[in-house]
């Protein structure tokens, strides 16, 4: 699908409400613009939440491991 677009002022780009349907896309989502060959490539970004370790979380997952490697001992 060929669709034209305009850049605005502040350098906004409005993706037509089919694209975004198309695509799944959603307001708020991020996307990624990358340079090609051919042109401009947008994509959907992946994000992925990151958790800081507490003291208490990093003991947690000690003790998940001891847990496991009583459930599974190694073979011999």
């Amino acid at each position: 699908m060929r669709t034209r677009v305009i850049i605005s002022a502040r350098g906004v780009v409005t993706i037509p409400a089919e694209l975004r349907r198309a695509f799944g896309l959603e307001a708020g989502e991020e996307l990624i613009a990358e340079q090609t060959a051919e042109g401009i490539l947008l994509r959907p970004a992946v994000s992925v939440p990151v958790e800081i370790y507490t003291e208490e979380r990093i003991a947690e997952f000690r003790s998940d491991e001891e847990e496991i490697e009583r459930l599974l001992p190694e073979p011999d």
